[in-house]
């Protein structure tokens, strides 16, 4: 059956939907044809993708060739070019980390009454970047600069799990997205942490609540711990250009099978 132009249009704008201008729908799902581990496409694969003609393809690969945004290869397959790298990196140095992250931690730390913090990473340390402490007069106290070990705590496990990506020890942070300790670094404070990612699905650091052990030590804390700093994590990924929807499989998982506070013990064990 012999496709028409505007059978052409359409398909070629289901994946995000329609921009309305037609050359630059097909364009785009040229683009978006390649996936993650797609280093170079054949002319036969593109069509096959994109559901348009070859001609139509051919047509717009000199285009996208001429703006730099395809390269054609010796062997007569096709790659990405330069210029989306170049813009990528354009995009990610508009987004700075602390106008995402203090807003949030602002807003845990008032919803939920405990230490609100953010680590990265820096060699065997975690450090503290930001952190926003409640009014409250009991309270886990951490100053911005601040460095700890990065085995103990809760931020410390999520960091090394996604810096260290072979590491089978982290394997069950990495897949359900959280971590939680209690009286590892302090025997009387207990924390929870999830990870935030950029663009590129990089780790920026861990969003971290902090709170004295016996307030945490309640299944319906934790849990609203963690639910909550989940919600927060995606939302700024989100803002950082990342994928919101890796949270879901974890916000789901967490609703049916909420955390307890047993967790002071079963964190021991999982967590090292």
């Amino acid at each position: 059956m012999v496709k028409d132009v505007s059978s052409e249009d359409a398909r070629a704008g289901t994946n995000e939907g329609s921009s309305g201008v037609a050359v630059l729908d097909r364009a785009f799902a040229i683009l978006n044809a390649f996936g993650p581990t797609d280093d170079r496409l054949t002319l036969t694969e593109l069509s096959r993708r994109t559901e348009l003609y070859k001609s139509t393809v051919l047509r717009l690969l000199g285009a996208l060739e001429h703006g730099g945004f395809i390269r054609k290869l010796s062997d007569g397959q096709y790659a990405i070019g330069h210029q989306p790298l170049r813009l990528a990196t354009l995009y990610q140095r508009s987004f700075q980390v602390g106008p995402v992250v203090e807003p949030l931690l602002q807003q845990l730390s008032r919803e939920l009454g405990e230490t609100a913090s953010f680590y990265v990473r820096q060699g065997d340390h975690r450090l503290v970047l930001y952190r926003v402490e409640p009014s409250r007069s009991v309270r886990v106290s951490v100053r911005v600069g601040e460095e700890f070990a990065i085995d103990k705590g809760a931020s410390g496990k999520v960091l090394l799990a996604f810096t260290e990506t072979q590491d089978p020890r982290w394997q069950e942070i990495r897949d359900r997205l959280w971590a939680v300790s209690f009286g590892e670094r302090d025997p009387e404070t207990a924390s929870a942490s999830v990870p935030v990612f950029d663009s590129f699905g990089e780790l920026q650091g861990a969003l971290t609540l902090s709170g004295p052990k016996g307030r945490f030590d309640v299944p319906a804390v934790i849990n609203s711990a963690l639910a909550t700093l989940l919600d927060s994590a995606r939302r700024a990924t989100v803002a950082l250009g990342g994928k919101g929807s890796r949270y879901d499989a974890s916000i789901a998982s967490l609703a049916q099978t909420p955390a307890t506070a047993g967790a002071s013990e079963t964190a021991s064990g999982i967590m090292g």
